[in-house]
């Protein structure tokens, strides 16, 4: 679940995790062009951007309350029990689709208690950690976790290369190229769903790959009434349009059951906040 910020006394716009990877999965379809290389193998890599959250989908479906704001409980403060359940459901539901979506997911997953495996410096919120900070009361659970994905990594991988095709794929500047992306996608997407229009300043978002040899610096400036420049632009064409998909939320009243949040949510109108995207 992501809940956007907003000024005091103003609904949230709230979107799932879902539409989160459908913002995702728009901009990852039309990123590439005669500087950067598009995601390659295409259909495994998209697969997996547009499906890279998905052990989130029962907890959006009956999401909890936070109890200092009556709202639904987003990214930043979901139990820590359903947090590291939905982080290892992803890996889980990608590989089933296909070992390398797996892969791709499970590293993910891992490099996001992990800095990022040192490709990004965006931050969740302004001024907060890199990685998602381990509780000392669930390390034991979260380290289990973690290193199931780096055992889930090391499995996929070695099914991978047995056939001459995926085991391209898995050639570490290859993989990594992937997974730099996978990141851009999904970091580029969180600066829309979690920061209100009215506070989005510059972002630098360092390791974006040209190819699997090089990366550059990519900076995001709000130019007004929507539009965001991309210095250089990654995109396919002279500009694009995209859209944020969710649904405002106001404080549920004191007295709400945590049972009857999901169904209030989808009883809500799905409205969108568009997006325009143009070379700096």
């Amino acid at each position: 679940m992501m809940v956007q910020e907003a000024p005091e006394g103003q609904p949230r716009f709230v979107s799932t995790m879902q539409e989160h990877n459908r913002f995702c999965a728009d901009i990852a379809r039309v990123f590439g062009n005669d500087r950067f290389e598009p995601p390659e193998p295409r259909e495994q890599v998209l697969f997996v951007i547009g499906n890279h959250d998905r052990g989130w989908d029962d907890w959006d479906s009956h999401p909890g309350l936070d109890a200092k704001t009556n709202l639904p409980c987003g990214l930043t403060n979901t139990p820590i029990p359903v947090a590291i359940q939905t982080n290892r459901g992803s890996p889980d539901f990608n590989e089933r689709h296909h070992a390398y979506c797996g892969l791709l997911s499970s590293m993910h997953t891992y490099g996001l208690y992990h800095a990022r495996l040192g490709v990004s410096e965006f931050r969740v919120r302004p001024g907060s950690s890199l990685s998602v900070p381990i509780n000392p009361q669930f390390e034991a659970e979260t380290k289990a976790m973690l290193d199931g994905e780096l055992a889930r990594q090391e499995r996929l991988k070695s099914s991978l290369r047995e056939d001459p095709v995926s085991g391209r794929w898995v050639e570490e500047k290859h993989l990594m190229q992937n997974y730099k992306q996978l990141q851009f996608f999904d970091t580029l997407t969180l600066y829309f769903h979690l920061r209100h229009p009215g506070t989005r300043a510059e972002e630098r978002y360092v390791h974006v790959p040209l190819d699997c040899e090089r990366d550059t610096d990519i900076v995001l400036r709000p130019v007004g009434n929507g539009t965001y420049s991309f210095a250089p632009f990654p995109f396919a064409g002279d500009g694009l349009e995209v859209i944020c998909r969710g649904r405002y939320v106001a404080p549920f009243p004191p007295d709400a059951e945590p049972a009857d949040v999901g169904a209030a949510l989808t009883a809500l109108p799905t409205v969108e906040q568009k997006v325009t995207f143009v070379p700096g």
